[in-house]
């Protein structure tokens, strides 16, 4: 696996840790643990998103959603340990014990869960606050009150 140089980015950039530390960790995430269980990321709106998992099997009381600083974290957990009792002549349908992570980015809030038909459906939103939008500024607006302007001493 090829290593990547972020000291490049890291030269010209200032409050961007978090996005490098992921950036690095996803570098040296272990691929066969993100295989189980499969999921889907979807965008349903301009700012609405949606986190689908496949986790047949499990009910809703052995699902676990928890939201932790900028980080969604599910969990599952059978109730019941599975007995080999030999009756399955095969058993592809899994049921082992999960925890899936998915970073967050700022803003993004989870606006709710369900369980349909062995599928965990997650919703999330961004909601940016109205201090951070863009805002459009007007050329030769009066200064805020407490800044002092700087008058031209050449007049």
């Amino acid at each position: 696996m090829r290593t990547m140089d972020l000291n490049p980015l890291l030269r010209a950039t200032v409050g961007f840790d978090r996005m490098m530390n992921m950036l690095d960790a996803s570098s040296r995430v272990d691929e066969s643990a993100l295989s189980y269980p499969p999921y889907n990321i979807e965008k349903t709106g301009e700012d609405d998103y949606r986190i689908v998992m496949a986790v047949a099997g499990f009910g809703e009381d052995e699902l676990d959603i928890t939201v932790k600083e900028n980080s969604l974290i599910v969990t599952g957990k059978k109730d019941k340990p599975e007995t080999g009792d030999g009756s399955y002549l095969y058993r592809g349908i899994a049921t082992r014990a999960f925890e899936r992570r998915f970073d967050l980015a700022d803003h993004i809030r989870v606006n709710g869960a369900r369980l349909e038909n062995g599928l965990l459906f997650v919703e999330l939103v961004r909601e940016v606050p109205e201090a951070m939008k863009p805002r459009s500024i007007k050329i030769g607006a009066q200064p805020a009150k407490g800044r002092k302007v700087l008058e031209d001493k050449a007049a």
